[in-house]
């Protein structure tokens, strides 16, 4: 952040998006073409742990079913009712409801917007470094590495 000095606050609202929509390689990237993600937490110089303000638009969802090995997350839904998607099932959330999962213990999880209308959530996780994400329905596992996201297939072999 050199030559950069972090707000006080902002807008959550105003915040601006992230200019990728997503970093897994294809085919799985363009699942995510319903996901508007601002990054807030790096607007603040946050380094420690990711706060995202996410929309998921009708039929949009937050990520692949995953887990991870290291690093933990909670969300908090703002607006709309998303369908919280883990290894239990389905479950319906509200505005006010909120979820967290734990590092290590394979329960894979995202949501997805089943609605007409928008959702917003807050997501928060931590950057703890050689963090796995394994994916439980998809030809997909990752490695945190160097404050990046790393993707192969589940046999080790790159995607294009």
């Amino acid at each position: 952040m050199s030559g950069h000095t972090p707000p006080d606050h902002i807008a959550a609202a105003d915040a601006p998006t992230r200019q990728k929509p997503s970093t897994y390689p294809e085919p799985f990237a363009s699942r995510m073409a319903g996901r508007i993600k601002q990054p807030l937490g790096d607007l603040f110089g946050l380094g420690h742990f990711g706060v995202n303000r996410t929309r998921l638009v009708p039929g949009g969802q937050s990520a692949l079913r995953h887990s991870h090995t290291r690093q933990e997350e909670f969300i908090y839904v703002l607006q709309g009712h998303p369908t919280l998607h883990t290894h239990t099932g389905r479950h319906r959330l509200c505005p006010g409801d909120c979820a967290g999962f734990p590092a290590g213990t394979d329960n894979g999880h995202c949501l997805i917007n089943e609605t007409t209308e928008d959702v917003i959530y807050l997501e928060v996780g931590d950057r703890t470094p050689g963090d796995e994400g394994r994916y439980p329905d998809d030809d997909l596992q990752a490695q945190w590495v160097d404050g990046r996201w790393r993707y192969t297939h589940k046999d080790g072999s790159p995607y294009p």
